[in-house]
């Protein structure tokens, strides 16, 4: 403290103020501006952890609507179900129904009446609300029929 008293009083309580302000400049610099810092990114990362969660309630009441309605895990039972009445009530024979993991399923007809065959699908898409995915076509020994492969899945 000797070098304190080589000043006059008057720069004494200068240096003493500053050395305060400096003090109290470096307590904001290094203790309350990162905790704010801290506190404001916690606020954001809230405020996107809401927007989220409200995200995955709207598709929770979705879901619960949707298995409420019908269409949800039954819903290749059901398409399967619509293909076998459908195409019972065409008069089209199925020789292969084989369901996938997506939730589709691909018929395979052979020999079908290419009249009927379309008629049917027209009817899947128009009425039913079936989404027809695929159709492979290749004739037939007869004429008017044809071999088919076609992929259908549920529509909306």
């Amino acid at each position: 403290m000797r070098w304190l008293e080589r000043f006059t009083p008057r720069e004494q309580l200068s240096l003493l103020l500053m050395a305060l302000a400096l003090v109290a400049w470096s307590g904001w610099m290094l203790l309350w501006t990162p905790l704010r810092d801290a506190r404001n990114e916690m606020a954001q990362r809230n405020d996107a952890t809401a927007v989220v969660l409200q995200r995955v309630d709207a598709m929770v009441s979705e879901i619960l609507a949707l298995r409420e309605s019908g269409s949800g895990a039954g819903q290749r039972g059901n398409l399967v179900a619509l293909i076998n009445r459908s195409t019972g009530a065409a008069g089209l024979a199925v020789s292969r129904l084989q369901p996938n993991s997506r939730g589709e399923v691909q018929v395979r007809f052979e020999a079908a009446a290419f009249d009927d065959l379309f008629a049917w699908l027209h009817r899947l898409e128009s009425e039913e609300g079936v989404i027809v995915g695929e159709v492979a076509i290749s004739r037939a020994g007869t004429p008017g029929r044809v071999n088919a492969t076609v992929r259908l899945g549920q529509g909306g």
